[in-house]
């Protein structure tokens, strides 16, 4: 044969592995000639590819040019990252249920170490600060979500200054709250 198409699995044609002996694809060959043959019922277009792959895995010099020309064919076909489907969105929601776990977490673990008298949690105390912190930031965007998500004719979508300074409003009032709570 004076053209190897290195594109054409033809291992896969026949049904044998790539370490397969000369015996295992004679044996295989014979097999699927024997149920795809036009004679027999077969596909003409079948058994063609058929032959086409045994004319060249039979003979060992073809086969070797021809499992060379793929491994060819598999080195310079560039590098396709696979990666993974982003994350969806996890909807307002989401964001609210988010925002008021993280609050409530930091929130509780400051009671804890106040009215449990424990002040050698020091480090506890810290990161009720930082949960608390965090809970702050996520209900903030769970606020832009919130009006991202109404329609575009609402007349509170368009006054998102006035949103963020009564947000920062609540929280600085809430924070003052719990320092009340605590000095008592």
């Amino acid at each position: 044969m004076s053209q190897i198409d290195s594109s054409k699995d033809y291992y896969n044609v026949l049904g044998v592995s790539e370490e397969a002996t000369r015996d295992e694809i004679d044996r295989q060959y014979k097999r699927e000639a024997h149920k795809h043959h036009p004679d027999r019922g077969g596909s003409e277009e079948r058994m063609k590819s058929l032959n086409e792959a045994y004319a060249v895995l039979k003979d060992a010099s073809n086969r070797e040019t021809y499992d060379l020309s793929r491994q060819k064919r598999v080195r310079e076909q560039p590098f396709v990252p696979v990666s993974t489907p982003t994350a969806r969105d996890v909807g307002v929601f989401g964001h609210v249920l988010s925002a008021g776990i993280c609050l409530l977490a930091g929130v509780f673990l400051l009671m804890l170490v106040r009215f449990q008298w424990m002040w050698f949690l020091w480090p506890l105390a810290i990161l009720a600060v930082f949960v608390t912190g965090f809970g702050i930031l996520m209900a903030r965007s769970a606020m832009v979500a919130v009006n991202a998500s109404l329609p575009m004719t609402n007349r509170f979508r368009r006054h998102t200054k006035f949103q963020e300074l009564a947000f920062w409003f609540v929280v600085l009032i809430s924070i003052y709250g719990i320092y009340i709570l605590f000095t008592q």
